[in-house]
């Protein structure tokens, strides 16, 4: 029998394991002991551990938009995730038309942002009621496509506590940045540890029109494996225990010009309980 049909059908403490690789994915590594698998090209699940997804089939707005008396601005709003950032408005946020995702345009000016984060509300989404801790084994993933042109462009996304893509902000965060204005042609990868900011060159080109699937994987330890398209770029020391983040995905223009990005998804995924 091959291994990944025993691995298929093992049981941890009665409770059948019963989500099945995709496909195309592949065991890379497996512990039958804890249950615990990581599988390239596809998503990952154990029973040890909580999932939130989001694939926006309903498109985020102006956190506004949910208490709107009007049913035609309310209904159609996703219920976990929001627009922020300078002239951001619900209407830039759609669905593309020529890839599976939600699609992200700024407004036209210099400066303008558009940022999708979880609603903030008490109680409005586990997105953002759960919390994603430092200690909690917290891993962040996302898929993103670059815009057509990407000159005057800067993105953002990953683990933070605010929504700036300021670097020195956040005492405390782990994200992926791309800044013309620097200037980067390759993504950066951005840690805080205490306030104490480190600038990490991940090597890995930024290229118009193209795909990354970015992804924080905080161990038991609190490192942070990073990856991008599932290679890892960098493992960080050890983050600050029992930080609560909370992701961000941005983008801003850096010039008179509308820019965009597409999100495909988001997943995240915590311990069931610390210890």
């Amino acid at each position: 029998m091959a291994f990944e049909d025993i691995f298929r059908s093992l049981r941890v403490k009665d409770t059948l394991m019963t989500n099945d690789l995709s496909a195309t994915g592949q065991i890379v590594s497996a512990d039958l002991a804890t249950s615990k698998m990581t599988v390239a090209g596809a998503f990952r699940r154990s029973p040890a551990l909580y999932y939130l997804e989001e694939f926006f089939s309903q498109t985020p707005g102006l956190n506004a938009d949910l208490a709107n008396a009007t049913e035609a601005t309310r209904v159609p709003r996703n219920k976990h995730f929001e627009i922020l950032g300078t002239n951001g408005t619900s209407a830039l946020a759609t669905f593309s038309t020529t890839r599976a995702g939600l699609l992200i345009t700024t407004a036209g000016a210099d400066n303008d942002q558009m940022i999708v984060l979880p609603h903030l509300d008490t109680a409005q989404t586990a997105w953002a009621n759960i919390k994603w801790g430092t200690e909690n084994m917290t891993d962040w993933e996302t898929a993103i496509t670059t815009h057509s042109s990407i000159a005057t462009t800067l993105i953002w996304a990953g683990l933070k506590l605010t929504n700036t893509p300021t670097i020195a902000t956040d005492n405390d965060q782990v994200f992926f940045r791309y800044d013309t204005d620097v200037p980067d042609t390759t993504w950066q990868l951005v840690y805080s540890i205490g306030g104490t900011d480190v600038t990490f060159d991940t090597g890995v080109a930024v290229a118009a029109s193209t795909t990354y699937r970015f992804r924080v994987k905080i161990e038991a330890d609190r490192t942070a494996n990073c990856y991008i398209n599932d290679t890892l770029v960098k493992t960080t020391p050890a983050l600050t225990n029992d930080v609560d983040l909370i992701p961000y995905i941005g983008v801003q223009a850096l010039g008179i010009v509308a820019v965009a990005l597409t999100i495909h998804y988001e997943k995240i995924s915590r311990l069931l309980f610390e210890a």
